[in-house]
């Protein structure tokens, strides 16, 4: 049986959990509305009860670790400017604790007596992040900046008596510092010396205080997890990745009980236990999760629990309770499918298509039901970042495409994340082009396959894989019978020079600077490239999108439209870096599935 689009988009999901400090509740967000807002349950299975009701969409809640209140976190129209609100656990008052609407917020947690909250902000100055202590009855400038920044801050947390924090800086993605910062003083102290390219991803702090448990990747090509002791700055390892990335840790301080996920070709691997020495530890039973990614764990104030959320390719996001020491595992939330049979939803099939230098470029190959060979027309759909990663998580609008007969191909081409740190530099500035050449790879592996119409492929991506598609349709113009972009980036050095302030310097250490690199980035651009174009073009954008401004999808389609490409251009007032709301996503994937029925 068919759906259309509104059916699917109606699919929701739920995750972003955190234990009540009476560890009988959960709040979590859930986009039943057609935005995330937040709820709470309190039992396996229970009928959740909606704590917000916004328009805009929640990003975040935390409970606090004492009181029967969380503080949550909500833009304005996608513009990213996050303030942070306190909210009563019944959802009866609350109060706007940042009164700071031009500025962005990024969350830094609770101390563990719940009387303060850290955060970083970019209010003094667009370009930079300070770091700010703020007390739970204090509002607007009340704040206390602790520290003036000078680049991309994040706090990572409290120390266990409350008196420091953990402070991250990044440079670029796969290089950054930590920092330990004295509170009462404000002095940054440097823990984390090295020389290149170093990642030092999701630092917690030891139960003692007088270390850190982080991932890294010092003299490593992935990530591995190490203690990181803050006398001597010496890195010991505690668990290999052995040729994957360890993401990162989940530490309970009082009982040394611990999550911790290693990302196996896209695959979440959770190992679960309790540290018996610094570096030492035993294991529990794996928890029984769907096949796919699981994260953000939260434990319960005695952490005999923990949550998480979980989801499968073909299994869609829920929040689920894990017993710590037996594995037992309660699916808690049941986000609804829209009455959509779940055994309907088709799984991705791993492959590995040879690029034109030998490199073995990954990729998740899912075909739809019954098809014939020969026949199937399919989206090659490619992700953002570029450091980012296709993974086997939940999509209502891939299995839209694949109820409609489409075929869907996610590749992981160079310079994605989770293949180790020679990969992810193998796209970096004037190699930029060598991830067009392996989709081009692809393409030809497709043509091979017995299933696929190799004269019905279409392009399609947001953000960077906008770029991605506006390459590929101006750079390989025959192998395409149309183009989806999705805020994508047109020009280069428009992009660069119009990107808020916070990121330009992230983005240049990825794509190459406008003062030592402006000709070759105008020369890949595909907005310079544009004659070569010859498939009808979709173009998709946001109004108020910070990242990539909205004049990057007024300039490819005015020069498309100048080469008599079938162009359509598609533009929400109301949103900034991707569509979020539901009746926009409605509307932009409605206007799609035409689109591709029209020229595909």
């Amino acid at each position: 049986m068919s759906y259309d689009i509104e059916r699917y988009l109606h699919i929701r999901s739920a995750g972003s959990a955190s234990f009540s400090p009476d560890g009988e509740r959960l709040s979590f967000l859930m986009d039943t509305t057609g935005v995330s807002q937040v709820w709470t349950i309190d039992e396996p299975g229970g009928w959740p009860d909606q704590r917000t009701f916004y328009d805009e969409r929640v990003t975040f809640a935390s409970w606090s670790p004492e009181r029967d209140e969380l503080v949550f976190g909500m833009d304005k129209g996608g513009n990213e400017r996050q303030q942070f609100y306190r909210l009563s656990g019944d959802g009866s008052e609350e109060v706007n604790l940042t009164e700071h609407p031009d500025a962005k917020h990024r969350w830094g947690g609770w101390s563990h007596d719940g009387e303060r909250f850290a955060f970083t902000s970019n209010r003094r100055d667009e370009s930079v992040f300070d770091v700010y202590v703020q007390g739970r009855d204090e509002r607007g400038n009340d704040a206390t900046l602790v520290h003036e920044g000078d680049g991309w801050l994040t706090v990572g947390g409290w120390s266990p008596d409350d008196d420091r924090l953990i402070v991250s800086q990044a440079y670029s993605n796969f290089d950054q510092d930590l920092y330990v910062l004295d509170i009462e003083s404000g002095d940054m102290r440097h823990v984390t010396p090295h020389e290149g390219n170093v990642r030092f991803y999701s630092a917690t702090w030891a139960p003692d205080g007088d270390a850190l448990y982080v991932s890294t990747d010092e003299d490593s090509d992935t990530l591995y997890l190490a203690r990181l002791d803050l006398d001597t700055f010496e890195l010991e390892t505690v668990v290999e990745g052995d040729g994957w990335n360890v993401d990162g840790i989940s530490l309970d301080q009082d009982t040394g009980r611990f999550v911790y996920s290693r990302n196996v070709d896209g695959f979440t691997e959770l190992t679960v236990g309790r540290f018996t020495g610094p570096t030492t530890f035993e294991t529990y039973p794996t928890p029984d999760l769907p096949k796919g990614i699981a994260g953000g764990v939260s434990w319960s104030p005695d952490a005999e629990r923990f949550a998480i959320t979980a989801t499968g390719a073909a299994v869609n996001t829920n929040v689920y309770v894990v017993e710590t020491e037996t594995g037992e595992t309660e699916r808690w939330t049941y986000a609804a499918t829209a009455g959509i049979p779940e055994e309907t939803f088709r799984e991705p099939e791993l492959v590995h298509v040879e690029s034109f230098d030998g490199l073995e470029v990954p990729g998740f190959l899912t075909l739809p039901d019954g098809y014939d060979d020969g026949e199937v027309p399919v989206i090659v759909s490619i992700h953002g970042g570029p450091e980012s990663q296709r993974r086997p998580s939940f999509n209502p609008v891939k299995q839209y495409f694949l109820n409609r007969g489409y075929g869907y191909f996610e590749p992981n081409v160079r310079g994605s994340s989770g293949y180790g740190k020679a990969y992810g530099h193998l796209d970096d500035v004037r190699n930029r082009m060598d991830s067009v050449k392996d989709i081009e790879a692809c393409v030809d592996w497709l043509h091979d396959h017995p299933a696929v119409d190799a004269d019905r492929l279409v392009a399609m991506g947001g953000s960077y894989g906008g770029f991605m598609v506006l390459s590929c349709m101006t750079e390989y113009p025959d192998l395409w019978a149309a183009g989806v972009d999705v805020v994508g980036i047109a020009n280069f050095v428009t992009f660069l020079e119009n990107t808020g302030e916070w990121r330009r310097k992230l983005r240049e250490a990825e794509y190459g600077s406008l003062a030592e690199d402006r000709e070759f980035l105008e020369s890949i651009s595909p907005i310079n490239n544009i004659e070569s174009i010859a498939a009808p073009l979709f173009v998709i954008h946001g109004e108020n999108d910070p990242r990539v401004p909205v004049s990057e999808a007024h300039q490819i389609v005015e020069e498309a439209r100048a080469q008599d490409v079938p162009v359509r251009e598609l533009i929400f007032e109301d949103e900034g870096h991707g569509l979020s709301k539901l009746e926009n996503r409605i509307e932009g994937y409605a206007a799609v599935a035409e689109f591709l029925d029209e020229h595909v």
